[in-house]
């Protein structure tokens, strides 16, 4: 593809910016919130569910990882479903997307007020409104384009990074000095005590894999990748194992400290649960380094978050899934300004629900589904496109089916009956393009 097309963006990411763009599109609600969420579901065995996660995330990396390095354009698996499925199940993974991550969106401005309100000792009636207000400024930020966004992230997860850290290494003595108590009964859910403990677990792990899931911002941002085959799936990877490694012991460290009953409510309370475990360390200011490494993660998922959403609805608008105007380009071929702008006000709308666990539940059945067409679309690489064993996209597209019913009934079947509208529009849309010259064939 030629890199000056005059409706491609610019290519400027090397290995480095762009693992860091999906580690800040990772390193956020993830650990500081949904963590919280999953350990009131399934007790110390979030630790388990964190693992499981993993081992579907990593299936899912390689199947993004090998299709991004053959695709390389805007989009992720709305494109790859075109390019290896049919026109409606590529529509159908973009509209996922977009449903799933403004979600999550939605979670991480929610999270940042929470965790700055407990630093600030503010009132909780503030939470919307200072999401709000965080929603609208890193929409400008984005719109400034691709190069600042890269800069302002380096500095959000190089703070975060270090306040996570802090973290651990502040609870490994209160972990070895009877903090291990709390890890046992393993199996036991403080929110369904009679429940079974697989079901427990496996809806905390399909709670968890939505925290892995920003290493798709890396295959997303395709376009402005230097060297695509390379880079790609060198950073994917790189981000799955960090994170692995940083989840599995900040987990450990949260639950040992602050007990999987405790972790559970303040998750619901307010949004912030790792400020709550780090108050109960004696470490120096941890909860003020716990806070601000929370508040820097929060603006970096909802900065990353905004960036993959306009890039996928670029992408719909380039082939009449929506509307013309949101293919529209900046004069230096940097942000998608329609769609960066139309991107920030739906995350805002979803910001006023107001309710942590119902947009991260949400977000979860959601993106499972998104993530089951990734693998389906790795399925049909060709001997010479595939990179990796098809085991891969295999146990990723088996993983997410599965995952995705183990949330709350009423969540899946929103997201079941959202599918439906979003088929229709597609019908429409479609219809509509195809009168102005765009459409499936574009």
């Amino acid at each position: 593809m030629n890199q000056q097309s005059p409706d491609r963006l610019k290519r400027e990411l090397g290995v480095g910016g762009a693992t860091l763009m999906g580690l800040g599109s990772i390193v956020g609600t993830g650990v500081f919130v949904s963590v919280g969420i999953a350990a009131g579901i399934a007790g110390p065995a979030v630790i388990l569910a964190i693992a499981l996660a993993a081992i579907v995330a990593t299936c899912n990396a390689f199947s993004s990882a090998q299709l991004a390095a053959n695709h390389p354009i805007s989009g992720g698996t709305y494109e790859y479903g075109y390019e290896y499925l049919r026109p409606s199940m590529g529509f159908t993974a973009g509209w996922m997307f977009l449903c799933a991550k403004s979600a999550s969106a939605a979670t991480a401005a929610l999270g940042f007020a929470g965790y700055l309100l407990l630093l600030v000792g503010g009132d909780a009636s503030w939470l919307v409104p200072l999401a709000v207000l965080g929603v609208v400024v890193l929409t400008g930020v984005v719109l400034s384009g691709i190069r600042r966004s890269n800069w302002t992230n380096i500095a959000i997860v190089s703070i975060t990074l270090a306040g996570l850290a802090y973290f651990v290494v502040g609870g490994t003595p209160t972990l070895f000095a009877g903090g291990a108590d709390n890890l046992v009964p393993f199996f036991t859910s403080p929110e369904a005590p009679d429940a079974s403990p697989w079901s427990t677990v496996l809806h905390a792990t399909a709670l968890m894999f939505v925290a892995y899931t920003g290493y798709g911002r890396i295959a997303t941002l395709g376009e402005e990748v230097r060297n695509p085959k390379v880079v790609i799936p060198r950073a994917i990877v790189l981000t799955v194992i960090v994170v692995t490694v940083l989840y599995m012991a900040v987990s450990v460290v949260a639950v040992a400290v602050l007990g999987a009953e405790q972790l559970g409510a303040a998750a619901e309370g307010d949004a912030a649960p790792l400020q709550v475990a780090a108050q109960a360390l004696t470490s120096p200011a941890i909860g003020f380094v716990v806070s601000v490494a929370a508040i820097t993660a929060m603006l970096g998922v909802l900065l990353n978050l905004i960036l993959g959403l306009s890039r996928v609805m670029l992408a719909m608008g380039r082939r009449g899934d929506m509307p013309a105007a949101t293919a529209t380009l900046n004069a230096a071929h940097t942000t998608p300004v329609v769609a960066v702008a139309v991107t920030g006000a739906i995350i805002l709308g979803l910001t006023l629900i107001g309710d942590v666990r119902t947009t991260w539940s949400f977000s979860a059945f959601t993106v499972l589904i998104y993530y089951a067409l990734t693998n389906l679309s790795a399925l049909q690489l060709s001997a010479k496109e595939r990179i990796y064993h098809p085991i891969f996209p295999i146990g990723g597209l088996i993983g997410c089916l599965f995952l995705a019913f183990w949330v709350e009934p009423v969540i899946w079947g929103t997201g079941l009956a959202l599918i439906a509208v979003g088929l229709v529009w597609h019908v429409v849309a479609q219809r509509l393009a195809r009168r102005d010259g765009r459409g499936e064939a574009a």
